[in-house]
């Protein structure tokens, strides 16, 4: 069973962030072979999501090295109106989910555009 981990981040709007995650059970990375993945960043939890990735479009699973890498546009990150946000991570294989992240993701403003 995979519990989440949170992870809180801030990032700057109008600039590029990425961080790369790792999973592992009793010392032996996760194999993310076969598996799909999202992440959605909302205001509340039943609100729209102002950003969304998946698989080869901001999330790019390591296979059998058990990492996950995020990573937000900068174009994506100036879309969103600076504020405090929550996210959470699931993957997926077959019809399971299991959620691996979750946290709040702060957007801060910018000042030079």
């Amino acid at each position: 069973m995979i519990s989440p981990a949170t992870y809180n981040a801030t990032v700057p709007c109008g600039s590029s962030w990425d961080r790369t995650f790792t999973w592992t059970i009793d010392s032996t990375a996760i194999n993310w072979t076969n598996y799909t993945a999202r992440l959605q960043v909302k205001e509340h939890l039943n609100s729209t999501a102002v950003l969304t990735l998946t698989n080869g479009s901001g999330i790019t699973l390591g296979g059998a090295a058990g990492t996950i890498a995020v990573a937000i546009t900068a174009a994506q990150s100036g879309a969103i109106t600076p504020g405090t946000y929550l996210y959470d991570l699931e993957v997926t294989t077959g019809s399971t989910i299991y959620r691996v992240l979750q946290g709040k993701l702060s957007l801060t403003g910018q000042v030079t555009v």
